[in-house]
């Protein structure tokens, strides 16, 4: 089987890291694999705000945990939280920012990382705290939160995939 096929179909969602932070050229490696997702008309309009610094890591899981209504770490001890936003002005904004975040996904993989997709980050950007994040980082623009892809390596093992339900493909032929 195809290997790309071979690492899609291997691929985990890691709901348990180490604190060990990966090497920077990973987490470069899994970007530019997200830069290179398919977007509508091909306007680029995703953004990713790569986060290894652990005050706005940490400010970040607050946001979200208070969104999901919890006081647990949404991003499950993850060092790395890869932040994909949209240009909200774009018609095909959400698609786009969501085909970045699959690359994402599928690029860890590949690279030896362990990743997940954790939601919330409309509600995070959409906020005055959210939007004063960008501002504080120099980011212009009027940005909608499509996801966020937290990056590190497990702490035990990943869970075995789940049965595929059977009327998952139609056939018209």
């Amino acid at each position: 089987m195809n290997a790309a096929i071979v690492n899609m179909l291997t691929r985990r969602s890691c709901r348990k890291y180490r604190p060990e932070m990966p090497p920077r050229d990973l987490i470069a490696e899994v970007c530019k694999a997200g830069t290179y997702a398919p977007t509508g008309h091909g306007k680029q309009s995703p953004l990713i705000l790569a986060v290894t610094q652990k005050a706005l890591r940490d400010r970040l899981s607050r946001m979200n945990a208070a969104i999901w209504g919890t006081d647990n770490d949404p991003f499950y001890g993850a060092p790395v939280v890869l932040v994909v936003l949209a240009d909200r002005k774009v018609p095909t904004a959400q698609y786009d920012g969501c085909s970045v975040m699959a690359n994402l996904l599928n690029a860890a993989h590949a690279v030896g990382l362990d990743s997940c997709w954790i939601h919330r980050a409309k509600e995070e950007f959409d906020s005055e705290e959210g939007r004063a994040i960008l501002q504080e980082l120099g980011i212009e623009g009027d940005y909608v939160g499509i996801g966020h892809c937290i990056l590190g390596y497990a702490d035990g093992p990943l869970r075995e995939a789940a049965a595929r339900k059977a009327d998952y493909v139609h056939w018209v032929e």
